[in-house]
């Protein structure tokens, strides 16, 4: 299933919370509220309540009947990804550069896995030093070694949903490289989304939260596509 998918395995977190949720729906209202909607709308709000912006979600989705790990497998974009490979993957989904950046802002909370860095930290030249050592004794080079470790995504302001992220990049402090290949510091790719994002805080909570819509609504089940799953973890 999507949750065992490389990209996700032992990353994804939370899913008590939504079935949670899930599990005070059906004592009210037995079979009506989907999980998909349950988690699209966990998503903005877990945004607004770390202090990011807040959008209209459209509902009515139903919940698939299968789960796809090839498909999590093929479409998520890996932390590896240059800017090219990105801006393909994001396009494919109906996405805007802009809309690629905003979304990647998402980045200003959560963690990634050393093992989704280690190259960064070790190869690569575009990051900064300082930065770079303060991860290295949690993040050994030897591949097996401390590979679940976590670190922040952003190092700023890790527990806020702020324009932090875009500041580090332009400080060469992207923790993963699919991150730092948003800015280059040569005035090409995506470097001015960037730059206007880290400088205009309205901006980026503007183009989040319309990219968040525009995710929402990605060939959505309804009508009488799929069901209303009575438990997240398993088809009816």
């Amino acid at each position: 299933m999507e949750q065992n998918a490389i990209p996700n395995v032992m990353s994804l977190r939370g899913f008590e919370v939504i079935d949670s949720i899930k599990a005070q729906l059906e004592t009210m209202c037995k079979q009506t509220v989907s999980c998909a909607d349950i988690l699209t709308v966990a998503a903005r709000d877990s945004v607004v309540a770390l202090g990011g912006p807040s959008w209209t979600v459209p509902l009515g989705r139903r919940d698939s009947t299968n789960a796809n790990e090839a498909a999590a497998n093929n479409e998520l974009p890996p932390p590896f990804f240059d800017l090219v490979n990105l801006t393909q993957s994001f396009g494919d989904k109906g996405f805007t550069v802009t809309d690629m950046v905003a979304l990647s802002g998402a980045h200003t909370i959560g963690q990634a896995q050393c093992q989704n860095f280690r190259d960064r930290l070790y190869n690569e030249t575009n990051i900064n030093s300082g930065f770079a050592t303060s991860l290295k004794a949690n993040c050994p080079q030897p591949t097996g070694s401390g590979d679940r470790n976590l670190a922040n995504l952003d190092v700023s302001t890790p527990y806020s949903f702020d324009n932090a992220y875009y500041s580090n990049l332009k400080s060469q402090k992207g923790l993963l490289h699919s991150d730092q290949v948003l800015f280059t510091g040569t005035g090409g790719g995506t470097d001015n989304i960037v730059n206007n994002f880290a400088s205009n805080p309205a901006a980026f909570s503007s183009a989040f939260a319309s990219a968040m819509v525009k995710m929402g609504n990605l060939s959505p089940l309804t009508g009488s596509q799929g069901q209303v799953r009575i438990s997240c973890s398993k088809v009816n």
